[in-house]
C-alpha cells in the first residue's frame, strides 16, 4: 500500500495508464529578425488562447461555469498586456527566441506568485507554468498527450497534472487519478472533485512503483493506493465502492427536507460562493441561502475595477435567484497579499497582518468602498441581502463602516432609489481580537459569521500554507474550540444570528460540537449540503451537550480529534 494525500473522495478500481509529457528542452537561441520572432510568439499565443477557450467552453458544458473559471483564469493571464509586453520586450531587447523569452518571463511571474502567502495566488503559479509550457509546445511542435481518449476503466498515473490536462479528462473513462505531486487545494484537485473522479496526490516516487496495465485501487478518502492487490483487498474495495455510490444516491432524498435536529432545533444550511453563476449549484443541492459571497472574485482576473453598476447587477442576480433566501455578501477582502495591478497596492512584507480587507476599504472609501456599498444597498431592494464586514479587530472599524452605510442610505433617499432600509450589517469573526471582544461586537453587530480558516491561523500563529508547521493548524485545537464556543455564546446572549463560513462548517467531526455550542447557520460548499443535512437530522442537540463537554475537557488536539472521530464513526 502507498500513502498520499486524499484529494477527491471515492473508490477508484481500474488499470494503470501512465501519462508522461515529453520533457521540453528550451535553449537560448539568438535571433536577428526580432519583429518576425514577435510574430511567431503571437501566433503561439493565439493558438493557446483558442485551445483554452475551447477547453473552458467544454468544461462549462460538462461540469459547470464555476469549474470553467479556472481555465478562464488562464485566459486572463494569456491576455494580460503586462505579460505579453514583457515577453515581446524580452525578445526584442535580448534578441532571443520566443521559447526562451517565455521561459524567462513566465518563470519570473510564477516564482512571484509561489512566494505569496495566499493560497489563491500560489495556484496562479501553477497556472502560469501551465500556460508557459502550452505556448512552448505550440512553438516547438511538440505533441500533447490526448487524455480525453484514454480507454474505459483507466487509473491515470502522472508525475503531476496541470489544470488544462485535468480539464480534458473524460470521467466516463477515467475512474481514478494518482500523482506524485500536488495538494488538496490545487486547481487540478478542485477539478477532480468537480468531475467526481477519486484522486490521491503526493504519493512519493509512485511512478517507479507502477507500470502500464497494472491493476490499481485507490481510496480517495483515506489517501491510499494499492498496486496489483490480492483478491480479498479488491473485493473489500469493490464493496466499499458500491456502498459509496449507494450512499450518494440516498442523499438525494434530503432535497426539499428541512434541516431540523432530532430534538426540534432548526438550523440553516447555506453555501459559500464566489460568482453569481455559483447559485446554480446552491439551488441544485437545495441550499437554504448563501452564507458567504466572496466579492473579491468580481475584482480579480480583470484589468480595471468593476463599476458600481457591474457590482449591482452581480449582487442583484444572486438575490433574485434565491427568491428571498438570505444572501450574506462580504465586502472586499483583498490587499497586499493579492496581485491586482490596477489597484496600485504595494506588496506587504507580512500581508496577512497588513493593509487588507476593512483596513484598505476604509482608507479608500471613494474609489473602492462607497461604490461597493452603494451597489449592495441598491441590490438589497431585490432580495434578502445582508452585508458582512471582514477582518474587524476593533469596534471602531465596524462603527465607521456602519456610519458610511447610513450616509449612503441618506444619499439614496435623496435620489429616490429603493433599498432595504432594515438591511443587516454583520461581521466576520476571524481574528483573535474579535473573538476576545465578541461580547462588545454582539451588542452592535446584526450577526456574526465565524471564519474558521483565518481564526485558526491567527489564534495558533500558523501560516496554513507552511507544510513544516501544518501540524499546528487544526480547528480542533482546544484554544480554537474555546474561541469558537465563546463567539457563539456571546452572539446567543445578545440574540443575534451566528453562523460559520470556514471549512469546519462542513466537517462531520465538527458539526456535532457546533450544534452543541448553539450555532445557527452552517455555510459550506454546495456539494456538502445534503450530507451535512443527513448528519444534522440524525443528531439531538440535548444529547450532544455531554459530547461537547467531554471534547472540551481534553488538553490536546489529538485527544479531541480521536474522540470526535470515534463518536462520528459510532453514529
Amino acid at each position: 500500500m502507498y500513502k498520499g494525500t486524499n484529494a477527491s473522495s471515492g473508490i477508484g478500481i481500474g488499470t494503470a495508464v501512465i501519462v508522461e509529457e515529453t520533457e521540453l528542452v528550451i535553449e537560448k537561441k539568438t535571433v536577428t529578425d526580432t519583429e518576425g520572432e514577435v510574430g511567431r510568439f503571437k501566433g503561439a499565443l493565439d493558438k493557446t488562447m483558442k485551445d483554452t477557450e475551447a477547453l473552458a467552453a467544454d468544461l462549462a458544458t460538462r461540469v459547470g461555469e464555476k469549474e470553467a473559471e479556472i481555465l478562464q483564469g488562464h485566459l486572463m493571464l494569456l491576455m494580460d498586456p503586462m505579460l505579453i509586453g514583457e515577453i515581446e520586450n524580452t525578445i526584442k531587447g535580448e534578441k532571443i527566441c520566443s521559447e526562451f523569452a517565455i521561459e524567462m518571463v513566465c518563470t519570473m511571474y510564477a516564482n512571484v506568485f509561489a512566494g505569496m502567502d495566499d493560497e489563491l495566488m500560489q495556484q496562479r503559479a501553477t497556472d502560469m507554468r501551465d500556460i508557459k509550457t502550452r505556448m512552448q509546445r505550440v512553438l516547438l511542435g511538440a505533441e500533447t498527450v490526448d487524455i480525453a481518449s484514454l480507454p474505459a476503466g483507466s487509473i491515470l498515473v502522472a508525475k503531476d497534472l496541470t489544470p488544462s490536462m485535468t480539464a480534458g479528462i473524460n470521467p466516463k473513462n477515467v475512474v481514478g487519478i494518482v500523482t506524485e505531486l500536488g495538494g488538496k487545494t490545487s486547481h487540478s484537485a478542485i477539478l477532480a472533485r468537480a468531475l467526481e473522479i477519486p484522486a490521491v496526490v503526493a504519493v512519493n516516487d509512485f511512478m517507479n512503483q507502477v507500470k502500464d496495465g497494472d491493476r490499481v485501487i485507490l481510496d480517495g478518502d483515506a489517501g491510499c493506493v494499492f498496486v496489483n492487490p490480492d483478491a480479498s483487498v479488491e473485493k473489500d474495495y469493490a464493496d466499499k465502492r458500491e456502498a459509496f455510490l449507494a450512499e450518494k444516491k440516498e442523499l438525494e432524498k434530503y432535497i426539499g427536507q428541512p434541516t431540523i435536529t432530532k430534538d426540534g432545533v432548526t438550523v440553516e444550511l447555506v453555501a459559500n460562493i464566489g460568482k453569481p453563476k455559483d447559485v446554480e449549484k446552491v439551488l441544485q443541492y437545495d441550499g437554504e441561502g448563501v452564507g458567504l459571497f466572496r466579492t473579491e472574485f468580481l475584482f480579480m482576473d480583470r484589468n480595471s475595477m468593476p463599476t458600481e453598476d457591474e457590482q449591482f447587477e452581480a449582487y442583484k442576480k444572486v438575490a433574485e435567484a434565491l427568491g428571498g433566501k438570505p444572501v450574506i455578501i462580504r465586502t472586499l477582502d483583498i490587499g497586499g497579499d493579492k496581485e491586482i495591478p490596477y489597484m496600485g497596492l504595494e506588496k506587504d512584507e507580512n500581508p496577512f497582518l497588513g493593509y487588507r480587507a476593512i483596513r484598505l476599504c476604509l482608507d479608500r472609501k471613494e474609489d473602492i468602498y462607497k461604490p461597493q456599498l452603494r451597489a449592495l444597498l441598491r441590490a438589497s431592494a431585490f432580495g434578502n441581502i445582508k452585508i458582512m464586514i471582514p477582518l474587524v479587530t476593533c469596534i471602531d472599524e465596524y462603527r465607521e463602516a456602519k456610519a458610511l452605510i447610513d450616509e449612503l442610505k441618506l444619499e439614496l433617499d435623496r435620489k429616490g432609489i429603493a433599498y432595504n432600509k432594515d438591511i443587516q450589517v454583520g461581521i466576520m469573526v476571524e481574528t483573535a481580537a474579535a473573538s476576545l471582544i465578541a461580547d462588545i461586537f454582539a451588542k452592535e453587530a446584526d450577526f456574526f459569521s465565524i471564519g474558521t480558516n483565518d481564526l485558526t491561523q491567527y489564534t495558533m500563529s500558523v501560516d496554513r500554507g507552511n507544510d513544516k508547521i501544518s501540524y499546528l493548524y487544526s480547528t480542533f485545537n482546544p484554544a480554537v474550540l474555546r474561541s469558537i464556543r465563546r463567539i457563539i455564546t456571546c452572539a446567543r446572549e445578545e440574540g443575534i444570528m451566528v453562523g460559520m463560513c470556514g471549512e469546519a462548517a462542513s466537517d462531520p467531526m465538527m458539526i456535532p460540537l457546533l450544534l452543541a455550542f448553539g450555532l445557527n447557520e452552517f455555510s459550506m460548499s454546495a456539494s456538502a449540503i445534503l450530507y451535512s443535512r443527513k448528519l444534522i437530522t440524525s443528531l439531538s442537540t440535548q444529547e450532544l451537550q455531554a459530547v461537547a463537554d467531554k471534547a472540551m475537557s481534553f488538553t490536546t488536539t489529538k485527544e479531541v480529534e480521536d474522540y470526535m472521530r470515534g463518536f462520528v464513526a459510532g453514529l
